[in-house]
C-alpha cells in the first residue's frame, strides 16, 4: 500500500486528545497533525520522537499533516490504524494472504449493529475477518495487542465466534504493524476481559492469524510469514 503522498520527517511535540499531535517540521514550524489512533499509543509518543507525516493539500482538511509512522531506534510503527485495512484489502485482492484467496467484500453487515471488515468468499463459503493492527511491543520482538481496553474489540470476538457457530468460517487477522517483532501475545495485563475473549473464540473455532509488514517513507507492505503466536 503506497501513501498518497510520499511522507515527510518531523519531530512529536505531543499528542493528545487521543487524535491531535503537535509536531515540529524540519523548517521549524510548528503544527498540528490529524493522529489517526483511537488506542493508548503506549512507548510511542514521547515528546522528542521522530515521526514521519503526510502532507495534503485538501481544501475541506483542517489539518494539513497526518500522522503515519513513528520511527524509535530499533523500529518503524505504523500508527495510523486505517493503514492496516488497507494494507490487507490490497493482500486478499492479490490473494496473498494464506488461506484467505477468493472473492473479497469490504464493511459487509453481520450480527447485530456490527461490520466485518471483510467478508472473502471461497468456492460459496463466506469467510468472515475482522483485522487489528497491532503497535505495542513492551519485550524485545514480542508484539502485544490491545494497548488500551477494548470492548469493541470483544465484541469483533463474539461476533466472529456467532458466525462459526452458523457454519461459517471466521478470522481475526492481527497485523503487526512495526518491523521490530516475530512473534504475538495477547496483552491480558492490560485487558483480561480481551484476552479472555479471544480464549473463548478459538475455543469457538475462529481463526487466528497473525502478520507483520514493511515500512518505508513510501509505502506498507504485507508479509505473507505469519508471526509466531504465544
Amino acid at each position: 500500500m503506497r501513501f498518497q503522498t510520499d511522507l515527510i520527517p518531523a519531530t512529536l511535540l505531543r499528542r493528545y486528545k487521543r487524535f491531535l499531535a503537535d509536531i515540529r517540521l524540519e523548517d521549524g514550524r510548528e503544527v498540528t497533525a490529524h493522529c489517526p489512533n483511537p488506542g493508548s499509543m503506549m512507548g510511542l509518543a514521547e515528546e522528542g520522537t521522530k515521526v514521519w507525516v503526510e502532507p495534503n493539500d485538501d481544501p475541506k482538511k483542517k489539518l494539513k499533516y497526518g500522522l503515519r509512522i513513528v520511527e524509535l531506534e530499533h523500529a518503524n510503527v505504523v500508527v495510523d490504524t486505517g493503514v492496516a485495512n488497507r494494507v490487507v484489502k490490497e493482500a486478499l485482492l492479490s490473494g496473498t494472504v494464506p488461506g484467505l484467496a477468493g472473492d473479497v467484500r469490504a464493511e459487509v453487515k453481520y450480527g447485530e449493529n456490527s461490520r466485518a471488515d471483510f467478508l472473502v468468499t471461497q468456492d460459496g463459503q463466506p469467510v468472515w475477518v475482522e483485522v487489528k493492527s497491532v503497535t505495542l511491543s513492551r519485550s524485545a520482538g514480542l508484539a502485544e495487542f490491545p494497548d488500551a481496553k477494548t470492548a469493541r474489540g470483544a465484541k469483533h470476538l463474539s461476533v466472529l465466534a456467532d458466525r462459526v457457530a452458523a457454519g461459517d468460517r471466521a478470522v481475526m487477522l492481527y497485523l503487526v504493524s512495526r518491523d521490530d517483532c516475530t512473534r504475538f501475545k495477547p496483552a491480558a495485563d492490560i485487558d483480561p476481559t480481551y484476552a479472555q475473549a479471544e480464549v473463548d473464540a478459538r475455543a469457538a473455532g475462529v481463526e487466528i492469524m497473525v502478520f507483520g509488514v514493511e515500512i518505508t517513507p513510501q509505502q506498507v507492505v504485507f508479509v505473507p510469514r505469519p508471526l509466531q503466536q504465544m
